[in-house]
């Protein structure tokens, strides 16, 4: 009697949230046209119409935004039966109940806002707050839906390599497209640039202005194609995938490809109603696929691990001391070395300690979440490596489950607080550096090519333009300049490092260069490198304009650098390879400290 109790509870339960997630969408729809009809005002007051129940009969803009509030006034009502349904008959499902709770929440914070989006008279601001919770309350349905197709008590998830991790990053960053998408919508700057593929007959316009947001949409959207492309391609490779994650994910790089054309169509229709309709309901379809992914991976990741991996409850002290180690907290005091002078140069003096504080808790909030992430996928590679065993996952400090968690919301944290109190270019590079170190870096060529720090150094190579672009909102020659200083420091930096390191890298497997090629090879690739590094390093002096404090540490610093790294190529030959090695690496880390302090005492002197 109570089973069946149960199963009837659970069917209307689900009904009910298949009825929610329709209504959901169609309200997104609705509030497009509102939008493309230039109906967000046709009830100026609210929540009556005119001070009316029923607008006037002979407005149709009324009629719109009235039709929109309707629908939302429905929305709640059935987010009350599901609430009602789930503390009725699902007495036993917590994960559901509390779930249903956060939809009521959510429900009634969105209804406040629209009530802000009146009174503010459709402000920026508000159109995109408005439809950031839309899209947040629309994956949480999602996710209440798949979980209540699984047992309340699921075991702890013990591995999560690329199946699971890919489909988070494609989501998340799915839903960074839906916010500068939003962001073009706010600011009516979808047509600054009429023409298409090109802006202004260039693929390359300057991001400044009032083009800036149209222009970071369109990089953003490619950027969005190519993570949805390697999340594809990762969970297809590898074995065990769950079937439903790979065609979600294939549905939503499907679908994606004929958003891009239907892109384009707004630009040669010049924002046609119907087009920006068939946009937004694109754009949500392809963010409710890839959060279905998401939360698919990760309840499977459960499902098949077949125990659980709770661990021993320890002091608050040493819980906290652990994530913070998960995060690596060295290597990100080293990325955000680069940040501050470049602010410092952008400004040509002191920016706002507001806006440098901001820059620096987002950095270190997006580098933190990447390094997490890295700790997860990377956990069977510290375990047989000297320098890395005792990392809080290998030892069993921290779950699987709960690292996950911790990684994703440091991500999701960083880019709304970058997007936030800096700007939306700041943001958008910040998940460019999350994605490509996590996706491209940490999950394709670190296990597959000698070159993966070469490549990979392409990620910690974006702060300073991070940096550039919290002060500026654009990206122009000398902070690219600054991203190749940084991206050539790199490989002397991490060679060096896995010289002295290389039986370890050989034991776990990793194809460093070092391992492959030998201490020969590796010692003459550093010397290029260390080659193009010094080279760069003038070519900045010149660009940039900066003055004799930036060129005499440069010029010093560079020979010094350059002295090291030939003396390497000698040392590889004798019994010196370690201690070179070391010095080396000790130097190089030396090397870019400095020369960015010089940057910022530049930038600081009077001209």
């Amino acid at each position: 009697m109570l089973a069946s109790a149960y199963y009837c509870g659970m069917v209307a339960f689900r009904r009910l949230l298949r009825l929610l997630l329709g209504a959901t969408v169609g309200l997104v729809v609705v509030g497009v046209i509102v939008r493309a009809t230039e109906s967000g005002m046709g009830c100026p007051d609210w929540p009556l119409c005119y001070g009316q129940i029923i607008p006037p009969l002979d407005d149709y803009k009324a009629w719109l935004e009235w039709i929109h509030r309707t629908i939302a006034a429905g929305i709640g009502l059935i987010v009350l039966g599901v609430v009602a349904a789930a503390l009725r008959s699902l007495r036993g499902r917590r994960s559901l109940q509390g779930a249903s709770l956060a939809l009521l929440a959510l429900v009634l914070f969105q209804a406040w806002l629209g009530r802000q989006t009146v009174l503010e008279s459709n402000s920026g601001r508000s159109v995109t707050a408005h439809l950031a919770t839309a899209m947040a309350f629309a994956g949480l349905q999602v996710w209440v839906y798949i979980r209540s197709g699984y047992p309340e008590k699921l075991p702890g998830i013990t591995r999560a390599k690329g199946a699971v991790i890919a489909p988070l990053i494609a989501a998340g960053a799915v839903y960074a497209l839906l916010l500068f998408g939003s962001n073009v919508t706010a600011t009516d700057t979808g047509l600054i640039y009429p023409d298409w593929p090109l802006m202004g007959g260039t693929p390359v316009p300057p991001i400044t202005g009032l083009a800036a947001p149209q222009i970071l949409h369109r990089y953003a959207t490619g950027i969005v194609a190519l993570v949805l492309v390697a999340a594809t391609w990762i969970v297809r490779r590898e074995a065990g995938s769950p079937r439903r994650v790979k065609r979600l994910l294939e549905a939503s790089l499907g679908i994606f490809a004929v958003q891009c054309m239907i892109g384009a169509l707004q630009i040669v229709t010049k924002l046609a109603p119907w087009t920006q309709t068939l946009h937004v309901a694109l754009a949500t379809t392809i963010w409710l696929l890839t959060a279905a992914a998401a939360v698919t991976a990760l309840l499977e990741a459960r499902v098949g691990s077949g125990r659980s991996n709770s661990l021993g409850g320890g002091s608050m002290r040493s819980s906290v001391l652990a994530y913070v180690a998960l995060t690596k907290p060295r290597i990100v005091e080293l990325l955000l070395i680069t940040t501050v002078p470049a602010m410092l140069l952008a400004a040509h003096g002191m920016p706002s300690p507001l806006l440098i504080g901001a820059a620096l808790i987002g950095g270190t909030l997006s580098a933190a979440s990447a390094n997490v992430f890295n700790c997860i996928v990377d956990a069977d590679i510290d375990a047989r490596m000297a320098r890395t065993k005792s990392r809080p996952l290998v030892a069993g400090s921290i779950s699987i489950g709960s690292a996950l968690r911790f990684a994703s919301l440091l991500g999701i944290a960083s880019f709304l607080f970058l997007a936030a109190t800096t700007t939306m270019m700041a943001a958008f590079l910040s998940l460019l550096a999350l994605a490509f170190y996590v996706l491209i870096y940490t999950l394709i060529l670190k296990r597959s090519t000698p070159q993966n720090i070469v490549i990979g150094g392409a990620a910690g190579a974006l702060p300073p333009v991070i940096g550039w672009a919290a002060v500026t909102g654009d990206v122009t020659l000398v902070p690219i300049l600054l991203f190749a200083l940084v991206f050539y420091w790199t490989p002397p930096h991490f060679w060096a490092l896995a010289l002295r390191i290389g039986p370890d890298y050989a034991d776990a497997g990793v194809p460093m260069l070092p391992v492959l090629a030998g201490p020969a090879e590796t010692a003459r690739q550093i010397w290029l490198y260390t080659i193009l590094l010094v080279a760069m390093s003038l070519i900045l002096w010149v660009v940039a304009g900066m003055g004799l404090v930036y060129l005499a540490v440069a010029s010093i610093g560079g020979a010094i650098f350059l002295l090291r790294a030939w003396r390497l190529r000698g040392d590889v030959l004798g019994d010196g390879a370690l201690r070179g090695a070391t010095r080396l690496y000790r130097f190089s880390i030396t090397y870019l400290t400095v020369i960015f302090a010089s940057i910022a005492i530049d930038a600081l002197l009077p001209r």
